[in-house]
């Protein structure tokens, strides 16, 4: 069974799409990007706090589905410029631990949404 995850707690939708979408036990979030959900405006003032801002939006999408950064088994980051990559995982890492940490891609990409540097979505798994 299909069930829809939303929350106020990350930016809402500006599509056709979810924040994710959780499937027997399986939750698949949509991108995230560095926008503050209290404020809708994009914090990008530094690539460290652009990433913090982008995992804390996907913290909240996990908790709303009582999931956590554990539960996650995959992450695929895309980035304007791969010359941000150490800052970004440097960022990414404090929300994981080595036994626990997901299978990642890291990919460059033209050009992300509103032209933020970096966009990340998840997909985790948590047996009921």
């Amino acid at each position: 069974m299909k069930r829809i995850i939303n929350t106020k707690n990350a930016p809402a939708p500006i599509g056709a799409y979810n924040q994710a979408v959780l499937v027997n036990g399986t939750l698949y979030t949509s991108g995230q990007i560095a926008i503050d959900p209290k404020t809708e405006e994009l914090k990008i003032e530094n690539i460290q706090e652009e990433t913090k801002t982008v995992m804390e939006n996907l913290k909240a999408v996990l908790n709303e589905a009582k999931m956590d950064f554990s539960d996650v088994i995959k992450a695929s980051i895309f980035l304007s410029d791969m010359g941000n990559f150490a800052a970004v995982n440097e960022i990414y890492s404090t929300y994981f631990n080595n036994e626990t940490a997901p299978a990642r891609e890291c990919v460059q990409v033209a050009a992300l949404p509103k032209y933020v540097n970096v966009e990340i979505s998840i997909i985790a798994h948590k047996k009921n």
